[in-house]
């Protein structure tokens, strides 16, 4: 299988934030933003895959900026980092100023997706080669990021976890 880079399953998705998308401060409605974020990450997975994919975490979200009624707002997804079957997703999320056109980075989330077969059962996806000083930080991270995972789910022992032992090293 060859392995892909994270600029070919970027997916950028802009759109208008409109009343009834918003709570009573007109500001987005948190779970608005989740669902257009699992969308991106959703089309991000399955451009690398090039397969079924399925949401299996939701492993980070940082509402950092209300986002108001009327903004222009774009969502920019790439996989990041692929294991076996699962693929980690990284989501920017940006606004852009009504008056000056320039964007600025309101929130981002990590989303892992997996990849499956008619079926519904997980196949083997692509791996990333990271081009970018970003890409590879990220990268990097991934595997701390799952380590912690499976040692919080108890799926690994905290010895095992070479990538998060070598932070504290």
């Amino acid at each position: 299988m060859q392995p892909k880079t994270p600029s070919e399953s970027l997916t950028v998705i802009t759109d208008l934030v409109l009343p009834g998308e918003t709570n009573p401060l007109n500001n987005m409605f948190g779970g608005e933003l989740l669902a257009r974020m699992d969308r991106a990450a959703s089309i991000a997975a399955r451009r690398h895959s090039r397969r079924i994919t399925v949401t299996a975490s939701v492993n980070h979200v940082a509402f950092n900026m209300a986002i108001p009624l009327a903004s222009v707002l774009t969502i920019e997804a790439k996989v990041s980092r692929s294991f076996r079957s699962s693929m980690e997703i990284y989501l920017d999320v940006w606004l852009e100023d009504r008056e000056s056109g320039k964007r600025v980075k309101a929130n981002e989330a990590i989303y892992t997706f997996v990849a499956v077969d008619d079926t519904g059962r997980p196949v083997e996806v692509p791996q990333i080669i990271p081009e970018t000083e970003l890409e590879k930080q990220r990268f990097d991270a991934a595997l701390r990021r799952k380590q912690l995972s499976l040692v919080l789910a108890g799926k690994m022992k905290p010895q095992e976890a070479t990538e998060l032992k070598a932070l504290f090293n």
